[in-house]
């Protein structure tokens, strides 16, 4: 698979009939895909628990009570105790294991930048996320043939700045679709 053909930085909108709970209305960014599969990250699905739950387990504790109550989102299926962490860039910082997916989106993976956000000193917008969404080689191809999935280019606006139950609705319509209006069937002229 070249570069032209992955959806690497890619939103991926469920079609409104995809009926699999897991993802029945999301948006997924796609961190990665190739010939091997793909691996992306649900970023509209908030958990009922917040970063400072998260931080107490790992002992550490939050410089404010804002950082405390930042939204944990359930990124995907697929090892949910794993956490994830989408970001802008930090200038002339580097955490331990990250993931340069665009000059405008990191993923980070790695304790450190949990520490630097608790303290203050973490990337300026964030979207962590506990899990991923994962597809064996081809099968994200074959979804999308299929048609359980629009994609389209990932707008960051959307990730950091949009209201988690937003986000679906306007992921389509950066394709300039009113995704309730959509139906599954294809035909042939």
């Amino acid at each position: 698979m070249d570069e032209a053909e992955s959806l690497s930085n890619h939103f991926l909108i469920a079609m409104p009939q995809l009926a699999d709970p897991h993802f029945f209305h999301t948006v997924t960014y796609i961190c990665e895909h190739n010939s091997d599969g793909a691996l992306g990250i649900v970023i509209n699905r908030p958990l009922d628990i917040e970063l400072g739950d998260i931080l107490k387990q790992l002992d550490l504790d939050a410089a404010t009570p804002a950082i405390g109550s930042t939204p944990i989102y359930n990124g995907g299926p697929v090892q949910q105790e794993r956490g994830f962490v989408i970001h802008k860039p930090k200038s002339k910082v580097e955490w331990s294991s990250s993931l340069k997916i665009s000059d405008e989106i990191t993923v980070t993976s790695s304790r450190d930048i949990l520490q630097a956000i608790a303290e203050g000193k973490g990337p300026e917008k964030s979207l962590i996320a506990l899990g991923y969404a994962g597809w064996g080689a081809g099968q994200l191809d074959q979804e999308m043939l299929d048609n359980a999935w629009l994609s389209g280019p990932a707008d960051e606006a959307i990730i950091f700045d949009t209201q988690s139950d937003a986000r679906w609705k306007a992921a389509a319509s950066l394709l300039g679709i009113d995704i309730n209006t959509l139906s599954s069937d294809t035909g042939h002229a």
